[in-house]
């Protein structure tokens, strides 16, 4: 009896590249770490088929080559492992390795691999094991179309066999149409997975940022109205737990930011700009971050700096976030903002004489909550969001940011986005 030629693997078909370097980038950001994912090949062997979260692309096949054994042992088992990493992948895989089977239909596809930057709960668990199996399912939906195809193909070479092609067709069509009911399901399961984040991040932002706002108006109220009746340490009590609700309310802020670049749901607002006095509310903003430090700021404003148009509240929170990040890591020197327009571009740089990033570490201060020395956070507070948020925010207004740093010589942050003059 003849039959239809099915290969081992199929080729991805047209959409499946985009849906498997989404699914990469929806792993690496569900775990704060990277992600590998592996397709057979040929000769039944691991592929890579997508990555997310590397700095290169040389970088992510060199990651790959050092968990391809992880990967094959996992196709070859089904089962999900926890291997060692033969291969150090740095901050971003610190916690280990994760690897989950590629399986659907009794067929085992491919292999996700993650790398965590810290452990993961039983909610980001459940969520890459349905991301996992949405993964699958666009490897088996490939599958089953290609062996459609082929066996379309021989179909009509072979005439002799028409009834079992026939059978065939019908098999492997009502396969693919039970698979296509199955994509919709696990889409609307990720897509509710997605909504519950969101609902989860803006009701804790509203019911946190409510009480604390009330409890700032309370503190801003005692010590305008009861100063002078209040003792020294009462007063520096006071203006600490002030300090302290200030600072979580701006990290709630930037967290909701964040969420909403990223969802595409922070609209850009254009209104008239004076950058002058955006400067000096930023300066006088961080006067707090600054405490009693030996630290000058200086102002190189190149002229004329002309009325703009653009977003004043993004523009004023990137330089603020900006100016705050080096007033903090600055323990003395100097600050200095350069500012200038040139065409429909603004610059802006500021330069610091602080503790400066070493080399190792330039390329991940731009992840979400990364830090360059955890250890320090007590002596330097932050959430490890600012530059994040600089870069979303700057890329918004279609805008690029530039990094130049050296341990122990301080670091230069420059942006430029489009404006309209006036």
């Amino acid at each position: 009896m003849s039959s239809a030629t099915v290969p081992a693997t199929p080729e991805p078909t047209e959409s499946l590249p985009t849906a498997l370097r989404s699914g990469a980038a929806r792993a690496a950001e569900l775990v704060g770490g990277l992600a590998l994912i592996f397709a057979r090949d040929e000769r039944e062997q691991p592929i890579l088929r997508a990555a997310a979260g590397f700095a290169s692309a040389d970088e992510a096949r060199r990651g790959s080559a050092s968990v391809e054994e992880a990967a094959s042992a996992a196709m070859l088992t089904g089962e999900i492992s926890r291997p060692p990493l033969e291969v150090s992948l740095g901050e971003r895989a610190a916690a280990g390795l994760l690897v989950v089977p590629l399986q659907a239909s009794g067929r085992i596809h491919g292999a996700l691999a993650v790398g965590l930057a810290q452990e993961i709960a039983d909610p980001q668990t459940r969520a890459l094991e349905t991301l996992a199996e949405s993964l699958a399912l666009r490897l088996d939906h490939a599958y089953l179309e290609n062996a459609l195809t082929h066996a379309q193909a021989n179909q009509a070479e072979r005439a002799v066999v028409e009834e079992e092609k026939s059978d065939e067709l019908l098999r492997l069509s009502e396969a693919l149409f039970a698979q296509d009911v199955e994509l919709l399901r696990s889409n609307e399961k990720l897509g509710t997975v997605e909504k519950l984040k969101a609902d989860f991040i803006e009701k804790m932002s509203r019911e946190l940022r409510t009480p604390l706002n009330s409890i700032i108006e309370c503190i801003i109220s005692v010590l305008a109205g009861e100063n002078e009746n209040l003792s020294t340490p009462g007063q520096d009590s006071l203006r600490q737990a002030l300090d302290e609700g200030t600072t979580f309310l701006r990290t709630l802020q930037n967290i909701l930011d964040l969420w909403r670049v990223k969802q595409g749901e922070l609209p850009v607002e254009h209104q008239e700009v004076n950058f002058r006095e955006v400067v000096e509310e930023a300066i006088f903003s961080v006067q707090d971050t600054l405490g009693g430090k030996p630290v000058e700021i200086l102002k190189r404003i190149r002229e004329p700096l002309p009325k703009l148009r653009t977003d004043l509240a993004k523009v004023n929170q990137v330089l603020f976030l900006l100016l705050d990040n080096a007033a903090k890591f600055t323990p003395q020197g100097q600050i200095e903002i350069a500012v200038e327009v040139e065409g429909d571009r603004l610059r802006c740089a500021i330069t610091d004489t602080g503790i400066g990033i070493c080399a190792d570490d330039m390329q991940f201060v731009f992840d979400e909550f990364y830090q360059v020395d955890p250890a320090s956070s007590n002596r330097y507070r932050g959430s490890g969001l600012g530059l994040t948020l600089v870069r979303d925010l700057v890329a918004l207004l279609g805008g690029e940011v530039q990094l130049r740093s050296e341990i122990g010589r301080g670091t230069r942050v420059a942006f430029e986005v489009p404006v309209d003059v006036i």
